[in-house]
């Protein structure tokens, strides 16, 4: 049991409940709080008695302190895309994704994937501009080079150059997406059975609260119909639209002007396809850059637009989560510091299943086995 991680998770749990160090010493019976500073550092054991009155004082269990992969108190704070889901449903499943992201932190580091040393920032606040979010997003696309197709590139551009761990997993119902932060770690969930157009949206709209986290914290649970009358989460939508649809992709379809409503709906629901969005997305963020008029779109029907014009939504879900996060699922494995049935329970899979969860994202489903 590392010292280090008692420490720390006293430290996340006191800090979750806004407690002092001085009203903590005092509820462990501690002369002064150095007693506690110097736990949370590492620097003093915490002995097997003080380790069971802590699970009294804090309401937990023994695990909460001493598995690496669970994140304690606010270890991990998460923003959950959700609508209507029950507190006690969201806290369960935020326990899930707490324990992925946990696994993750832990074990990279012990099979030679190094988390990023440094995160990157947006500049903007809450009194930035819904104009400055959309040149955020078009900047971001060029200086990543997203390409012609940026929500295609985008999973890699956060992987690859902003160290962000990007898993795709079979959420509750009612949630569609989720921004954590660590302080080791920035990691985004997407619902994998959610519409393509609708997983890429979300990605973009986390990943600005990602780049903008210390400016403007989200909330914990963003409820979608209140979405619209948030202004950071405006802001996010603003920037994820111009990530995804910046203007010089968007030049490449040619002129808007002078086309019936008809015309434009038809061209909507193509471009959409091309682009791996929604043609309702599409819609405003040709507004927005002024390619056509507000009064135009709002004679474009919505049902005409729905599925991109198709009659259901693409289904077809990616495999869930990531290729970077199994690989190190994988090397934990083949250097014993992982379990298989520890592994298969993580990943809610049974023991049989986990060669062919490997086989969907092109690892040798021999390796750790």
């Amino acid at each position: 049991m590392s010292q280090n991680l008692l420490g720390a998770r006293i430290k996340a749990m006191r800090e979750a409940r806004k407690l002092t160090q001085d009203e903590l010493a005092r509820q462990f019976g501690f002369k002064d709080r150095q007693t506690i500073s110097a736990i949370e550092t590492g620097e003093r054991r915490l002995s097997a008695e003080e380790l069971l009155l802590a699970v009294q004082l804090f309401g937990t269990t023994v695990e909460a302190f001493t598995d690496p992969f669970l994140l304690a108190g606010n270890e991990g704070r998460f923003s959950w895309r959700q609508s209507g889901v029950p507190a006690e449903a969201l806290a369960n499943f935020e326990g899930d994704a707490g324990q992925w992201i946990g696994s993750f932190r832990a074990l990279a580091p012990q099979v030679g994937t190094t988390l990023p040393l440094l995160k990157r920032s947006l500049g903007l606040t809450t009194k930035s501009s819904f104009e400055d979010a959309m040149a955020a997003g078009e900047r971001f696309a060029s200086d990543f080079a997203l390409g012609e197709v940026p929500a295609r590139r985008l999973i890699e551009v956060m992987e690859q150059d902003l160290g962000v761990l990007v898993l795709m997993v079979d959420a509750i119902n009612g949630v569609s997406g989720a921004a954590c932060r660590l302080t080791e770690l920035d990691a985004v969930l997407i619902n994998r059975h959610e519409p393509e157009g609708r997983r890429h949206f979300d990605l973009a709209h986390e990943l600005f609260h990602l780049l903008t986290w210390d400016a403007m914290p989200p909330e914990h649970a963003e409820e979608s119909a209140e979405i619209s009358k948030l202004r950071v989460e405006q802001l996010a939508n603003s920037f994820a639209s111009a990530v995804l649809m910046p203007r010089t992709v968007l030049a490449r379809f040619g002129d808007w002007a002078g086309m019936d409503v008809g015309a434009i709906t038809a061209k909507l629901n193509s471009t959409a396809d091309a682009l791996a969005v929604t043609a309702s997305a599409m819609k405003w963020r040709l507004v927005d850059a002024g390619l056509i008029h507000r009064a135009v779109a709002r004679q474009v029907n919505d049902a005409a637009i729905r599925n991109n014009g198709h009659v259901s939504p693409s289904r077809e879900a990616p495999p869930p989560f990531s290729k970077k996060f199994l690989e190190v699922i994988v090397r934990a494995l083949d250097e014993g510091l992982l379990s298989n049935r520890r592994a298969a329970s993580l990943l809610r899979v049974t023991l049989d299943d986990l060669p062919e969860l490997y086989q969907a994202h092109g690892i040798d489903a021999s390796m750790g086995l």
